[in-house]
C-alpha cells in the first residue's frame, strides 16, 4: 500500500491508503490460514528454531575437537556414531577436564536432537491425517517437510492462478527488468517465501542426483539440462518443475503421474 500514502506517514494517510489499496481490482492479498496451516506452520518454525542451535553445537565440538588434534566428520551422524569412542579413547590428547566438557555438551546435543526428532514426528503424523499432503508425497522429490510445508504455505492452491504462478511467488522464476520492448532477465527473483522456496531447492538436488541412474523421460529432461546449463542451474529450473506439479496436485486434487 506504500504507493497509496499521500503526503507524510501517519495513523490517518494509512488508514486511507489501505482503505484505497482494498478497491484496486488486481491487488494482492495475503490468504488467510486455517488452524491447521496454523499447526503446521508452527512445526515447522519450530524444527527451524531448533536446528540453528544444533548445527552450531555441531560445528562448535567439531572445532573444539580439531584444538586437540581430534578430528570428526561432517554431520549429525558421524558425530552420534563417533563421539562416544572419543571420549572413551584414553590415546587421544584430551584431558580429564576437556572430557568432562565435551561430555557436558553432548549432552547438551542429544536433549536438542530429542527436541528436532520430536518436530519432524509430528509432521509426518499431520501428513498422515492430510490427504493433500499425501497426494504430494508421490511427487518425485517431495518428502513429508516439503508436502506439510507446501500446505501450511500455499493452502488449497486457490490463490494462485496457475503453476507459474506459484512457482513465481516462490521466486523461482528469472528476475526482470525491462524496458522499451527489451527483455532483460537475470538470476531468480528470490521473492516469497525463502524456507519454502529452498526446500523446493534441497528436493530438486536429491531428485538431480538420483537421475543420473534412471532413464525415464523427466531424468532424461534433468541430465541434459544439467550438462546444458550446469548443477545449480539445473536445480532450480528441477525446482521450478516440481512446484507448478505441486501446485496442480494441491489446486485440482489430481494425484501424480510420472512421465513414460
Amino acid at each position: 500500500m506504500k504507493p497509496f500514502v499521500k503526503g507524510n506517514k501517519n495513523d490517518y494517510n494509512d488508514a486511507e491508503a489501505i482503505a484505497e489499496a482494498s478497491q484496486r481490482p488486481n491487488m494482492r492479498f495475503v490468504p488467510i490460514k486455517t488452524a491447521e496451516q496454523q499447526d503446521i506452520q508452527n512445526l515447522h518454525r519450530q524444527r527451524e528454531l531448533i536446528k540453528k542451535p544444533r548445527t552450531a553445537l555441531l560445528n562448535q565440538v567439531r572445532g573444539l575437537l580439531a584444538e586437540y588434534g581430534v578430528i570428526i566428520n561432517k554431520g549429525v551422524f558421524a558425530l552420534h556414531s563417533d563421539f562416544p569412542g572419543i571420549l572413551e579413547d584414553a590415546d587421544n590428547e584430551l584431558t580429564v577436564l576437556s572430557r568432562n566438557l565435551f561430555n557436558e555438551l553432548y549432552k547438551d546435543l542429544l536433549v536438542i536432537e530429542k527436541r528436532f526428532k520430536e518436530c519432524e514426528k509430528h509432521i509426518k503424523v499431520m501428513n498422515k491425517e492430510n490427504d493433500t499432503c499425501q497426494r504430494l508425497l508421490g511427487v518425485l522429490g517431495i518428502g513429508p517437510i516439503i508436502a506439510s510445508a507446501t500446505y501450511a504455505e500455499g493452502g488449497d492452491g486457490k490463490n494462485f492462478v496457475n503453476g507459474r504462478h506459484f512457482s513465481a511467488w516462490l521466486g523461482l522464476v528469472p528476475g526482470q527488468h525491462s524496458t522499451g520492448g527489451k527483455p532483460v532477465l537475470f538470476g531468480i527473483s528470490q521473492r516469497g517465501n525463502s524456507y519454502l522456496r529452498t526446500l523446493y531447492i534441497h528436493g530438486a538436488r536429491s531428485v538431480l542426483k538420483s537421475s543420473a541412474t534412471k532413464s525415464d523421460r523427466f531424468s532424461l529432461w534433468a541430465q541434459a539440462l544439467l550438462a546444458r546449463r550446469g548443477h545449480n542451474k539445473a536445480c532450480v529450473a528441477i525446482a521450478n518443475k516440481l512446484a507448478r506439479v505441486a501446485w496442480v496436485i494441491v489446486a485440482k486434487g489430481e494425484t501424480y503421474r510420472p512421465a513414460v
